[in-house]
């Protein structure tokens, strides 16, 4: 099977490229740049008018990583914009030219942000949307999706629509890594009473239901929901984390409205959100459809997070 994975450079794409070359799929990656070490590369740049109809023919599953990606403090004179153009437009675009192409499947990576931010406890997110997201990086995506399905009926080329929550493994930046560095230093940190719950997805479980969706034949068609299938809170996520490290776990008891106010008062109130608030995934529906499990458990993933092991 021949696939082309977009965004190859990313977290998620560098991770699925070596999955499925590791698999023996016939892989071709691409992006914006060209690494050194890449010989079977197609340049890509989503924020142009690029046309690789031709490119495309000799393929038969895309697997469409490369998004603008979202960021907390975005300085974007008006960010949905921006985010339209490459997560909607552009997403669009390489999806009608593929199904011009002939390409059987379009595997498009969306994010959990589409359902929305936050979840109350015991109410989970399903596949199914209640409104549009407000967020603009989730909107882009929501109607990304929403293109995408009619250009399904209309071709007859099969989407499948992934959402995934926060992904993390070997390798990972931002708030995830930053998290680990304050763990691997054993400094004591205001987070001891945090009881929410959160669903992560390891990027190992992430990469194998891709694979799985690139020829399951119930896939066709679908939005499947993908995590861990273990909910954590903050707190034992740090716990777990120091574990995995062997490091000291100093949580400090500070009571959670004490610490939204305290992230409120330095002016990052969307910091504390995110430590204090439940985001709930249910992969039921994943899991009965294909016949799916999670390969890797929890404190598994965290051990060859912080080992980085591959």
């Amino acid at each position: 099977m021949n696939v082309l994975i977009t965004g190859s450079n990313g977290f998620v794409g560098r991770h699925l490229s070596k999955c499925l070359i590791n698999s023996s799929y016939d892989v071709v990656d691409a992006g914006r740049t060209q690494p050194k070490t890449k010989n079977n590369f197609l340049l890509l740049d989503l924020d142009s008018n690029f046309d690789i109809t031709s490119e495309l023919a000799s393929i038969d599953v895309v697997v469409h990583c490369a998004a603008r990606v979202h960021v907390m403090d975005d300085n974007a004179k008006d960010p949905l914009v921006e985010y339209r153009r490459i997560n909607k437009d552009a997403t669009l675009t390489l999806a009608q030219q593929a199904a011009k192409a002939g390409v059987k499947r379009f595997v498009f990576l969306s994010t959990i942000k589409v359902n929305g931010e936050y979840t109350n406890e015991g109410n989970p997110f399903t596949p199914q949307v209640s409104s549009p997201p407000l967020d603009p990086y989730g909107l882009s995506k929501y109607e990304a999706e929403q293109g995408l399905i009619v250009i399904a009926k209309e071709t007859g080329m099969e989407v499948v629509i992934i959402r995934p929550p926060l992904v993390y493994g070997p390798g990972v930046k931002a708030n995830f890594a930053a998290m680990m560095n304050l763990v691997s230093k054993g400094l004591p940190l205001p987070m001891g009473s945090i009881n929410n719950s959160r669903s992560l997805v390891y990027i190992g479980n992430l990469t194998d239901l891709i694979v799985t969706c690139l020829s399951h034949p119930k896939a066709a068609n679908q939005v499947f929901l993908v995590s861990d299938d273990q909910d954590v809170s903050t707190s034992d996520l740090l716990r777990l984390m120091a574990k995995a490290m062997n490091k000291p776990c100093r949580l400090l008891p500070i009571p959670e409205k004490w610490l939204r106010s305290l992230t409120t008062l330095i002016g990052k109130p969307g910091i504390g959100e995110r430590l204090c608030g439940s985001l709930q995934v249910d992969i039921s529906q994943t899991k009965t459809c294909l016949g799916w499990q999670p390969p890797y458990t929890l404190g598994d993933a965290l051990n060859r997070t912080v080992n980085k092991a591959p």
